[in-house]
């Protein structure tokens, strides 16, 4: 199952971004995510990073442990799992691990370097496990990755054009985001920053 890129974003712009902003203004990284069901695509949890408490409170795993908190959660069988930037291998390595056969990603890892000045998640695929930039399988025996850029160019118009509006204007807010972190990160005791 492909989830619709509109329903994408808006969970992105609606229930992730809020969260974010409040989490940057806490001095934590821009990265955040959500747990939707697959069966009507409504949220059944959103969250966002929070290294400021913990190093390893990546966006994906602040918001795998709230999920796993919940007394009626549903299978990961039955979710996807959306995130705004397309995650790290401790990331991937939860998703994985939780059981999750898909995610969703709104940024790509070069987009993590380039627009947001965290390259640590290409370092480390390379570094680690000598990877090149996109160099590991999206593909695999445990999940599919999709890239939410690229579920909008297959839209026909005149959605395509709206979708993409939407996609920039999410950019610029993550951008705005990303200047503010980028100005505070020495205030606080993140190894990775």
């Amino acid at each position: 199952m492909t989830a619709p890129a509109s329903r994408l974003l808006d969970v992105i712009d609606h229930d992730i971004l809020p969260l974010t902003e409040a989490g940057v203004a806490r001095g934590n990284k821009v990265f955040g995510a959500a747990i939707l069901l697959k069966s009507d695509l409504s949220v059944v949890i959103a969250g966002t990073n929070a290294e400021t408490d913990n190093p390893l409170l990546h966006g994906e795993i602040n918001t795998l442990n709230q999920f796993y908190e919940l007394a009626d959660r549903p299978p990961t069988s039955e979710a996807l799992f959306l995130t705004t930037h397309e995650p790290c291998t401790l990331c991937m390595s939860a998703i994985t691990w939780a059981g999750f056969d898909n995610y969703y990603y709104f940024f790509s890892h070069e987009d993590s370097r380039d627009s947001f000045a965290i390259p640590h998640d290409l370092k480390i695929l390379e570094e680690v496990f000598g990877l090149p930039p996109g160099g590991y399988r999206r593909s695999n025996a445990f999940w599919t990755a999709y890239s939410i850029p690229d579920l909008v160019e297959f839209e026909d118009e005149p959605v395509r054009s709206e979708l993409r509006g939407r996609t920039e204007r999410i950019g610029d807010r993550y951008a705005a985001l990303s200047e503010q972190y980028q100005k505070t990160k020495g205030d606080n005791d993140i190894p990775l920053s």
